[in-house]
């Protein structure tokens, strides 16, 4: 199995000098330019306000890193579990993992042969499964190809995708992935620091090594004034209580898969008062009703249809920052790492090494479920998979290498917190029938909840074709969806939200 590789693609010309240059510029009468640095400024500017702690300066500098035989493991509990960051990586939904393509820990002996033996096992299944649900798949999305026009080339390709948005559930998060990852230069500096407290510390350490040797080959000022010291792993104890701690957790989700826990009550008269803040209104002029509508009303807020997302850059739109909601929430490795991705709705992650279970634990798709035999190989994969786990840790390997094999069916318990302007965002993008089926199904229960306590806030959110509706037309060419050639092919902006999935 190949070794993590990490190239520099990209980076900011001059990089330290630049953070040194935009420090002395806030005490000069005029713009200092990273040539007029000098080696006494780098030494005496340069490392003193990183050791103060007077950091936006190095956030100036910027490098973009090409990243390849990197787990998935390493980039759900390390890479993306911060929201100061931008990256964009091969998806298991659009592409076959024909090859078995993973990350192993330093292991010999016994454990190596379970572990591979494992790998290749869940590899196997997701093979069988992605096949035996492409044939399901192949009938309903040749019916959905002749309304959008498809050569049978590409509804066999339609029927793919399909398949294995499910079948990559049963494999580990141990699998490979490739990606671009930019980060600014304060971001580096705390990957330096913080690599051994994530869950794969020694895949993260030997990553974030390479990152800063990549740097140090471009500017090695940048790695030699600004010192970190790496924070040890702590030791990570046998947690016994983690079992009664999930049957407390699910208990409070009261049925939901995200429950709405908390929420400003008076969140709609708050942001009410926020758009007329804004207009310099008074509340007899402009109501709450009218000045909530003039925020998320599309046919008033016309910034609501732009693609590039300006919301926060329009006063009346920036008054939907002042109402947040928090979800507890139980959903699996795989839509987490989608979901994580909505970097400004925080949310308190675990960690695999410390909640892992000795019994299988994880979430089911529902087209596999529903399907006596798909879920007989599933529950057995799972099955598989937990025992090799368990008995890694049996021949002495810590919980932080053996949970590698966890698959991406893995339940997670976590809550979650966003302001209404950011989940709106979220929820317009995961209710769009493209997005993958759990994500999908758990934002369109997050938004019925949340239009149970604020209906005038929420009255407008939903796929982009919805909240476009009756703005453009209605023709398969001038739709409502903005995806273009990747319509799901169903006029969903019709019902929204009572539409009913059918993939």
């Amino acid at each position: 199995m190949a070794e993590p590789s990490v190239r520099l693609i990209a980076h900011t010309a001059k990089p330290f000098d630049v953070a040194v240059a935009s420090a002395r510029t806030c005490y000069s009468p005029k713009l200092v330019l990273p040539e007029e640095v000098t080696d006494g400024q780098r030494e005496r500017i340069g490392t003193s306000i990183w050791d103060s702690g007077h950091h936006t300066p190095f956030q100036h500098a910027t490098f973009t890193f090409g990243l390849e035989n990197v787990s998935r493991q390493l980039v759900w509990s390390f890479l993306h579990s911060h929201p100061y960051y931008n990256s964009d990586q091969n998806s298991q939904r659009y592409v076959a993992l024909t090859e078995v393509k993973a990350y192993r820990p330093d292991l010999d002996g016994r454990a190596a042969e379970i572990y591979d033996g494992a790998v290749s096992a869940a590899w196997n299944a997701y093979a069988d499964l992605a096949s035996a649900l492409k044939e399901r798949d192949t009938p309903l999305m040749s019916s959905i190809g002749k309304v959008k026009g498809l050569s049978e080339k590409q509804v066999a390709g339609e029927a793919e995708k399909k398949a294995i948005e499910m079948a990559r559930y049963a494999l580990p998060v141990a699998a490979f992935t490739s990606l671009y990852h930019t980060i600014s230069g304060v971001v580096l500096m705390r990957y330096a620091r913080m690599a051994g407290q994530c869950d794969c510390p020694e895949e993260a350490r030997f990553v974030v090594g390479k990152m800063l040797g990549e740097v140090s080959k471009v500017d090695p000022n940048f790695v030699k004034y600004l010192k970190v010291e790496p924070l040890a792993r702590r030791e990570m104890l046998p947690n016994k209580s983690v079992e009664a701690f999930n049957a407390e957790f699910d208990k409070s989700l009261s049925g939901h898969t995200s429950r709405l826990v908390s929420f400003d009550r008076d969140g709609e008269a708050v942001v009410a008062g926020g758009v007329r803040e804004a207009l310099g209104k008074p509340k007899a002029e402009l109501p709450d009703k009218d000045a909530i509508d003039l925020a998320v009303n599309p046919a008033k807020n016309r910034i609501l249809l732009d693609a590039l997302n300006t919301w926060q850059n329009s006063p009346v739109a920036r008054a939907l920052n002042l109402v947040s909601y928090t979800f507890r929430k139980r959903i699996s490795h795989a839509a987490d790492s989608q979901d994580q991705r909505h970097r400004t709705a925080p949310a308190a992650r675990p960690l695999l090494s410390q909640v892992h279970t000795r019994k299988p634990d994880y979430i089911t798709p529902g087209v596999i479920a529903g399907d006596p035999d798909l879920k007989e190989k599933f529950d057995g994969t799972m099955a598989m998979l937990w025992d090799a786990k368990n008995a890694l840790i049996a021949e002495g390997v810590p919980a932080e290498d053996a949970v590698y094999l966890l698959p991406n069916a893995t339940a997670l318990r976590f809550t979650e917190t966003g302001r209404f302007i950011d989940l709106m965002h979220k929820w317009r993008m995961r209710t769009c029938f493209n997005a993958q089926e759990e994500i999908f199904s758990v934002s369109r229960d997050e938004l019925m909840q949340v239009s149970t306590v604020h209906p005038n806030l929420a009255r407008y959110v939903g796929p982009p074709c919805f909240f476009r509706r009756g703005l453009a037309g209605a023709g398969p060419k001038d739709s409502p969806c903005t995806e273009g050639p990747r319509w799901c092919g169903i006029q969903v902006w019709l019902n929204f939200p009572d539409v009913q999935r059918p993939f």
